[in-house]
């Protein structure tokens, strides 16, 4: 399999991934702890860190369709190299530094490393036209 590849197989595990901060904020919220019975509106009543981290697991879930598309494109193209696949490996840096900026409050710098991944996919999906 190649690097892109692992890269978005690495991308689907991250939607899992990033729900653990918000499930362990779920679990020190309230007096039952995590309510699995009601999760949303749990998750809907989260603040500060909660709350962040929850936006952080649904950006992922927003951000993921891009790269995949990127991914895909590039690989159905044969516009495979060393390029795409420092792309594809940034794009993952960045969301998991993007995550990491969420949670510590650190909007600005959280923005710029959202603007990297975002340009990561876009430049991914113009690679074959530049060949």
């Amino acid at each position: 399999m190649s690097f892109m590849l692992w890269c978005l197989f690495f991308a689907a595990l991250l939607l899992v991934f990033t729900k653990v901060p918000v499930a362990m904020a779920m679990a020190r919220s309230g007096d039952k702890g995590y309510d699995n019975s009601h999760p949303r509106a749990q998750q809907a009543a989260l603040t500060g860190w909660g709350a962040r981290a929850m936006a952080a697991h649904n950006n992922m879930f927003e951000a993921f369709p891009l790269f995949a598309a990127a991914v895909l494109v590039v690989q159905s193209t044969g516009s495979v190299g060393s390029l795409a696949n420092l792309l594809a490996g940034l794009f993952i840096v960045a969301r998991v530094l993007y995550t990491l900026l969420y949670l510590a409050d650190r909007s600005t710098l959280r923005s710029l490393v959202w603007g990297v991944g975002f340009i990561c996919c876009l430049i991914m999906l113009v690679l074959p036209a530049m060949r």
